[in-house]
């Protein structure tokens, strides 16, 4: 099955409204999620934990929307992506501001792992939303001005998140909380002009399976370059690039930082050009182009013995990231269509990820400790390349809508 579109539809380069208030709604929920992230591991050390436990209320989070990542799916599929999306929000806001009320480690850790659940959630319907509500000719538009929301986020949250943690450890959490409860105030008055037979549970609305989204060569394709961003990008560049900056570049935690920073700004700069640009000219190029050239500095990245060729190869292989991810995104989108629903196929393509973000890193550490941190930034790297042959074998989704 794929998608289901009208050949009819305007090619009105206008955005519907809905849009602009997801794209609002992922920068908020960055930001917030940035204005936590400093305070947590030291919040939790207040209740007398190591820095073990300490990660693991983290890793908790993430081990959390992994799980839950299914049920997700199936929650989109019966309720619909509205329905699923506010109550994910929710979640998270309950489940931090109860954080900021926790008297002990335990407490902590459950609230937090909550948190996952939500936002596993509204993770996957919101991908849903988009899918359903934005025109097909500005799909790859629509997925880079999304993606590029929550960059801008993610940046913005740690550096407005060290100022708040100046009010105390808990302040963070409580504004994060009333932060996502106005948003999901905004997004259900917004949304709420979806018909419900698009909205909600219409059991006479397309379904796309997993089983037959699997059948689709291009996505099997994305669920490999997914895996391998989530791998690379998601995982070993956090986990690796501060430790190889120490042990090999003899510099400070610092640089690593600005490496990190580097690679948002290439990323951000070619991200909504791409997505515009994969409308007209297909996602395939864009997507192959991408892992290509990400893969190439991620290799680099650990073959660098000077911190300027470092921060060139951190800028490379951000703009490399950047010019597959709206690409691919809307590849998904030409798959499901905008009058199907697929909350198990969005719901795995996510997994596809962060299961990739989870290994990558172990993995990683075990070459880095029997062999060099170069090795294994070129294996990151060949991974990346893998991905980008994978999808040189498929057709482009957008042909497969015209053939359709």
């Amino acid at each position: 099955m794929t998608r289901t579109d009208s050949p009819d539809e305007r090619k009105d380069d206008s955005l519907p409204s809905q849009i602009w208030v997801l794209i609002s709604a992922s920068f908020v929920i960055a930001l917030g999620f940035g204005i936590v992230a400093p305070a947590l591991p030291q919040f939790a050390t207040e209740f007398g934990v190591g820095e073990f436990a300490a990660s693991a209320v983290i890793s908790t989070f993430a081990g959390m929307r992994l799980v839950f990542a299914p049920a997700s799916g199936l929650l989109v599929q019966k309720l619909g992506e509205r329905p699923v999306y506010l109550s994910g929000l929710l979640i998270v806001a309950l489940s931090t501001g109860a954080c900021a009320l926790a008297q002990s480690y335990w407490q902590l850790l459950v609230f937090r792992g909550l948190g996952g659940i939500g936002s596993t959630m509204f993770t996957v319907s919101a991908l849903g939303l988009l899918i359903r509500m934005s025109p097909a000719h500005s799909r790859g538009r629509v997925s880079g001005l999304y993606a590029t929301s929550f960059l801008l986020g993610s940046i913005g949250g740690p550096l407005l998140g060290g100022a708040v943690v100046g009010l105390g450890l808990r302040a963070p959490f409580v504004i994060y909380a009333i932060a996502l409860v106005i948003a999901a105030a905004v997004v259900y008055f917004s949304l709420d002009a979806i018909e419900d037979h698009e909205a909600g549970g219409d059991s006479s609305m397309p379904v796309l399976t997993l089983r037959s989204a699997l059948r689709v060569p291009a996505y099997r394709a994305a669920l490999a370059s997914n895996f391998a961003t989530g791998w690379v990008v998601m995982g070993v560049r956090v986990a690796l690039i501060p430790l190889f900056v120490i042990a090999v570049l003899d510099r400070s935690a610092a640089v690593a930082a600005v490496s990190l920073a580097i690679f948002a700004v290439g990323n951000a700069l070619v991200l909504i050009t791409s997505g515009r640009l994969s409308d007209a000219r297909g996602r395939k190029p864009f997507v192959i182009i991408g892992l290509v050239v990400s893969g190439i500095g991620m290799a680099a990245l650990g073959l660098t013995d000077t911190v300027t060729l470092f921060m060139i190869a951190s800028f490379v292989a951000g703009v490399g990231s950047g010019l597959m991810t709206p690409a691919q995104q809307a590849s998904i989108a030409d798959i499901i269509g905008s009058k199907a629903r697929g909350g198990p196929v969005l719901s795995t393509f996510q997994m596809s990820a962060d299961v990739g973000a989870i290994l990558g890193p172990l993995v990683a550490g075990a070459i880095v400790e029997v062999y060099t941190y170069g090795t294994a930034f070129v294996l990151s790297g060949a991974i990346m390349l893998a991905a980008a042959l994978w999808w040189a074998l498929v057709p482009d989704t957008r042909k497969l809508h015209e053939a359709s």
